[in-house]
C-alpha cells in the first residue's frame, strides 16, 4: 500500500480534554432521559467546541455527555439542545451522519489502530463499526462488526419531524458491554481503575429548512448539494477529521476512591512529540519520495525533553524514544502504529 502525506492538525499546545469517570452505583433503566439518579454522580463534559477548535466559531447549539461504568457496561449519556429535531434513517448501520447524530470513538490502548465508532441519530437507529487503523493510514471501516448487548434509548423533548412543535432538545443513553470494548483493549480486558482510554464525541449539525411542512437540508445553489455539516466535539482536533485517536480525550476510570483530577503523564506528551514526527515524515516522502533519517530535514520542534532515534528507508521507518521512566522506549511506524517495549534486561 502506498502511503500518502497526512494533513497535520492545528495544535498549539497538545491539552486534549479530560474526564473522570465515576462509578455507576445503580442499575440504568432505559428511556433517554438523564434528570434521573442513576446520573446524579456524574459530571457532565465540557460543552463542545468545533471540530477545528479556537479557528471557527463556538457551535449555536449546546452539547454535553456524561459517563459511567460498572463491572459491565461503559455508559454514556448525551444531551443535544435542538429545535429542529428530525431523522430519516431506520436502517441499522445505515451512513448515521447523513441525518443529524451523535458520535462516540473509543481507542481503548491509545495506539491509535483498533478503535471503534459508534453514531445515533434521533430515531435511535444506530451504525457501529470497527476500525483496524485510521482511513490516513489504510485502514478499512469493518461494517460487519457489531456491539453484541448494545442498550440505547432516545428522548425527545420535543416532537421529532414535526417543524411546528416547540423543540428544546433530544437526548441519548447508550450502555456498550466490555465484552466487545476489550477486543481492542490492552490484554484485552476491560480497564483498571485508575487507567484511561482515548475517547472523543462528535454532533453533526445539518443545515435545514421546512419545505412543505418538512425538514429538509439547505442547499447549496453553486453545487446542487446540501451545505457541508456542522461537526462539533468534546475535544478539538485541530482539522475536519474525527480520525485522529490521538487528538481524543482522556476517559480515567476512577474506583471506589475517586480520583479529583488528572495531569497528563510526560509518556503521552513523548508520544505526541512521535506523533509530530510521524507527521511530518509521511509528507516529506510525499514531496521527497522517500523518509528521511535527519530529522532537521522536517522542520520539527519539540514542546519537551525528547530525542528521538530514526531508521528510514525509501518506504517506511521507526522513530523511537525513551520512555518517561528511560525503562522502555516508545516507537512510531510510517503506518501510525505506536508501541511501547519495555527494557528486560
Amino acid at each position: 500500500m502506498m502511503l500518502s502525506g497526512v494533513p497535520i492538525p492545528h495544535i498549539d499546545i497538545y491539552q486534549p480534554k479530560h474526564y473522570i469517570c465515576h462509578r455507576a452505583v445503580s442499575e440504568l433503566e432505559f428511556d433517554g432521559r438523564l434528570d434521573k439518579p442513576f446520573w446524579d454522580q456524574a459530571e457532565w463534559t465540557d460543552k463542545f467546541v468545533d471540530i477545528e477548535g479556537d479557528l471557527r466559531p463556538a457551535p449555536a447549539k449546546d452539547t454535553r455527555v456524561k459517563m459511567l461504568w460498572d463491572d459491565e457496561y461503559f455508559y454514556f449519556g448525551a444531551e443535544l439542545w435542538e429545535d429542529q429535531i428530525w431523522a430519516t434513517l431506520t436502517e441499522r448501520d445505515s451512513v448515521i451522519f447523513y441525518d443529524n447524530d451523535f458520535e462516540i470513538f473509543i481507542d481503548p490502548d491509545g495506539d491509535s489502530h483498533g478503535y471503534y465508532e459508534f453514531e445515533i441519530n434521533a430515531l435511535n437507529t444506530v451504525w457501529d463499526l470497527l476500525l483496524i487503523k485510521p482511513y490516513r493510514d489504510g485502514g478499512p471501516p469493518l461494517d460487519s462488526w457489531d456491539i453484541k448487548g448494545l442498550k440505547t434509548a432516545v428522548y425527545i423533548d420535543g416532537e421529532l419531524n414535526r417543524p411546528e412543535a416547540i423543540n428544546r432538545k433530544w437526548s441519548v443513553e447508550v450502555a456498550i458491554p466490555w465484552t466487545s470494548l476489550k477486543e481492542c483493549a490492552k490484554e484485552k480486558r476491560t480497564p483498571l481503575p485508575g487507567e484511561f482510554w482515548r475517547v472523543n464525541f462528535s454532533r453533526v449539525e445539518w443545515q435545514t429548512e421546512v419545505i412543505d411542512g418538512n425538514y429538509r437540508k439547505v442547499m447549496d445553489p453553486g453545487t446542487g448539494k446540501p451545505f457541508p455539516e456542522d461537526n462539533w466535539v468534546w475535544s478539538p482536533m485541530g482539522l475536519v477529521n474525527m480520525h485522529y485517536p490521538e487528538l481524543w480525550g482522556y476517559v480515567v476510570f476512577a474506583g471506589e476512591h475517586a480520583q479529583d483530577d488528572f495531569v497528563l503523564p510526560q509518556d503521552e506528551r513523548i508520544k505526541w512529540e512521535l506523533r509530530k514526527l510521524y507527521y511530518l515524515q509521511r509528507n516529506y516522502r510525499e514531496k521527497n519520495g522517500t523518509f528521511t533519517q535527519d530529522l532537521s530535514l522536517l522542520g520539527w520542534t519539540s514542546e519537551v525533553e525528547v530525542y528521538p532515534e530514526v531508521y528510514a528507508a525509501p518506504g517506511l521507518f521507526q522513530i523511537s524514544a525513551a520512555t518517561a521512566d528511560r525503562a522502555g522506549r516508545w516507537i512510531i511506524r510510517e503506518d501510525g502504529n505506536l508501541w511501547e517495549e519495555r527494557d528486560t534486561k
